[in-house]
């Protein structure tokens, strides 16, 4: 009975002490993928980011979540089949000013898959600055070294709210002076916040 009482008290003492280091891990785990909510003219959706991927790419994001850029702009440039880029321009699509670029963050594993936030930037592969882009679809084109041997930078990726991302994609679309594919009715970021 006495021998029995101790295998129990040692086993006992041995998930404790499991549990200790499983339970801070667990929670750095949770720490290490940051959520931010989306609220716009169509609904709302969240993307949860991957610092430990693209760490220079969601700090970049979180700075402007943090200053409140990204409330009164719009998506400006909607393709279905393709992606809806947003986080530059206000809705009469004037560019809003932002801090300097960033450098390229690919082959970190991530793909351009459909539901997937990457980062918007010029032709030069280290310029993005605040926009970015959602993919609505497998976009293996814009993986490196594709398209222009740089390939673009996926941080995050939407985990809810999918079908405002798909209200989003099927906008109607026009042309505003040397900008196309505006959508007709502005589609604006009302609010972004943290929130894991």
């Amino acid at each position: 009975m006495l021998m029995v009482l101790k295998t129990l008290v040692r086993l006992v003492a041995a998930l404790t002490l499991a549990a200790a280091f499983v339970a801070p891990h667990a929670n750095a785990q949770t720490a290490a993928y940051p959520k931010v909510k989306f609220q716009t003219s169509l609904g709302d959706f969240v993307v949860e980011l991957q610092p430990e991927k693209a760490p220079k790419t969601v700090e970049n994001f979180l700075r402007y979540v943090a200053e409140k850029h990204y409330e009164g702009t719009i998506f400006h440039r909607v393709i279905d089949g393709f992606m809806v880029q947003g986080g530059g321009f206000t809705p009469a699509m004037v560019q809003k000013p932002t801090r300097a670029p960033i450098p390229l963050e690919t082959n970190n594993g991530l793909k351009n898959d459909a539901g997937t936030i990457a980062m918007a930037r010029t032709g030069n592969p280290n310029s993005a600055t605040s926009q970015f882009f959602i993919n609505v679809a497998n976009n293996t084109s814009l993986n490196a070294p594709q398209p222009d041997g740089h390939g673009y930078a996926v941080f995050g990726k939407v985990v809810s709210g999918m079908d405002v991302i798909d209200k989003i994609r099927v906008s109607p679309t026009t042309s505003q002076g040397a900008y196309q594919n505006v959508p007709s009715s502005p589609i604006s970021i009302n609010a972004v916040n943290l929130v894991k």
